[in-house]
């Protein structure tokens, strides 16, 4: 599994990051016995950069995350988040230092390597977005309290909210890494977008993480399953996904993941899902990709996927071409 550079952090983590998320769910809700047998099959691989979070099956995640590694023991780099609820933005503090004990304890570890911030930014005032200014003047402070307590290594955010603001608080140089949504459907992060196109301008977010030293973690790689092209998901899965800066909806992204179809044979690959995999691994910014599973035989479809490598320039100039035909 190939390596890259995690920004400032210093540290070399597989190009495939082993997701715990609740949208493929197969850390939340699978069998554990399966759950074991595809975190085993990841190391055996090479991957050493494993992601969860509180919010993923309400400590679920974390839970049979920790009962394994306790069993295993693998020398791998694990990322959690915190996510501050709207009644407890009076006390961002205590906060951020509850959901990091109760971390740890599910974890049954004493340190993370990385904490990052999974609310939303924005200035625009919804419940569970955070404004930029609280998240430098509050968030930050906190963040820097568990390095010195020695509880997390490093800290990122969650790159998803307002342009503008996300702009602002990666240019800060105040956090080492940053999740931030790329894919086919919206790949705006990654380079200009064609006029008119329907989704969320994030600005080049992977190369204003890079020039300021960041990580870039790439999140959202198959939209949240939209770009397999099917509206059926998985049982253990998410069953209501919404669109994060892409469509107005799933099956929105659904039928418009169906236009790449002439890009998979142009590719050579063999389905929309490795199209949409390698069309991420292919941006040299991208330090690592999280992909959502629900069972090891689609871990093993992602990996193996991976491990190809870029896109040639052919397939990329047919996905920007049909890129371009989504313009408004």
């Amino acid at each position: 599994m190939e390596k890259r550079r995690l920004g400032r952090t210093g540290l070399d983590v597989s190009l495939l990051t082993y997701g715990c998320g609740a949208v493929g769910g197969l850390m939340t809700k699978g069998d554990p016995a399966d759950q074991m047998r595809a975190v085993t099959r990841a190391l055996e691989i090479g991957i050493n950069f494993f992601d969860t979070a509180p919010l993923y099956g309400n400590g679920a995640s974390e839970t049979n995350v920790g009962r394994i590694f306790r069993e295993l023991k693998p020398n791998v780099v694990l990322g959690t988040k915190v996510n501050v609820p709207p009644d407890q933005k009076g006390n961002i503090r205590g906060a951020i230092d509850r959901s990091i004990d109760d971390s740890l304890k599910r974890l049954q570890r004493e340190q993370v390597d990385l904490l990052q911030l999974h609310n939303s930014i924005s200035p625009e005032g919804r419940p569970r977005d955070l404004h930029p200014d609280v998240v430098l003047g509050e968030v930050v402070p906190a963040f820097e309290r568990l390095k010195q307590a020695g509880k997390i290594r490093f800290a990122g955010i969650t790159a998803i909210g307002e342009t503008a603001s996300l702009h602002r608080v990666i240019q800060s140089g105040a956090f080492d890494t940053a999740q931030i949504v790329y894919n086919m459907l919206n790949p705006s992060a990654g380079g200009p977008l064609p006029p008119g196109f329907p989704a969320q301008d994030y600005g080049q977010l992977l190369a204003k993480a890079t020039e300021a030293g960041m990580g870039p973690i790439v999140i959202r790689v198959l939209a949240g399953g939209a770009l397999s092209g099917e509206e059926a998901r998985h049982p253990l899965g998410v069953q209501d996904v919404a669109p994060i800066g892409s469509g107005a909806d799933y099956r929105t992204d659904v039928i418009r993941a169906r236009s790449f179809d002439p890009a998979v044979s142009v590719a050579g690959v063999r389905d929309k899902v490795e199209l949409a995999i390698r069309f991420v691994a292919s941006h040299p910014a991208v330090s690592t990709l999280q992909v959502g599973i629900a069972t090891p035989e689609q871990f093993e479809g992602a990996a193996s996927a991976v491990a190809k490598g870029a896109l040639d320039d052919s397939a990329l100039k047919r996905i920007a071409d049909i890129q371009a035909g989504f313009r408004a």
